[in-house]
């Protein structure tokens, strides 16, 4: 088996996954909706292919401060995702859950609002596994969350050694979500190489070669 070269993709594929994004990011929308009690509006989210490098220039400098949160799956495909945003729109996030009022930006996050960012990145993880899942009859479940907070080049670091079994490029799905604020999170998915071939033959795609 060669080395997975996400350059070699089909239009066809890429097609189906900005259709993820689309089904993903609206599941996400609604659950976010659901969690802080808030009407929260969405934009059409923004698949991209990118050199592993500059994944942290897309979120704004590989040392702006984000929230990140990581699963590991499990099931018919392994591997991994992650979803992060900026600390401000994670504090945001925090404060409408937990209803405290506003903090300032710069507030550090005690214990329970770790945990409550956890459960926004578990819902919002969630909703993009269960679209996967429904698009492809495949069984993924995710482990437990963890979350970090640290700049934005650390916390990729994390995932590294995955990205370097499968080459340079990365799948990130930007999404961004209005309440009374805009507020900009990206999805990463992280299946192995094996996972990829299974989600593309579940798709029906195939002569592609990993």
């Amino acid at each position: 088996m060669g080395d997975l070269s996400l350059d070699d993709l089909s239009n066809q594929y890429f097609d189906v996954l900005k259709e993820l994004g689309n089904i993903g990011a609206g599941n996400a929308t609604t659950a976010l909706a659901q969690m802080i009690g808030t009407k929260v509006d969405m934009s059409v989210p923004q698949v991209r292919l990118l050199d592993f490098k500059d994944v942290g220039d897309m979120m704004g400098g590989a040392e702006q401060i984000m929230a990140g949160i990581y699963l590991a799956v499990e099931g018919d495909i392994d591997g991994s995702i992650m979803f992060l945003l900026g600390k401000v729109a994670a504090r945001h996030l925090v404060d409408k859950l937990m209803g405290t009022g506003h903090k300032d930006d710069d507030a550090e996050f005690d214990e329970v609002e770790l945990s409550a960012l956890k459960e926004v990145g578990n819902i919002i993880t969630g909703s993009y596994l269960n679209s996967l899942s429904m698009m492809t009859n495949l069984k993924l479940v995710p482990s437990i969350p963890f979350v970090a907070i640290d700049m934005a080049g650390a916390i990729l670091s994390v995932p590294a050694i995955q990205f370097g079994m499968m080459g340079d490029k990365i799948l990130l799905i930007e999404n961004q979500f209005f309440d009374e604020v805009k507020l900009s999170g990206y999805f990463i998915m992280l299946p192995d190489v094996d996972g990829y071939k299974k989600i593309l033959s579940s798709l029906g795609i195939t002569g592609i070669e990993l």
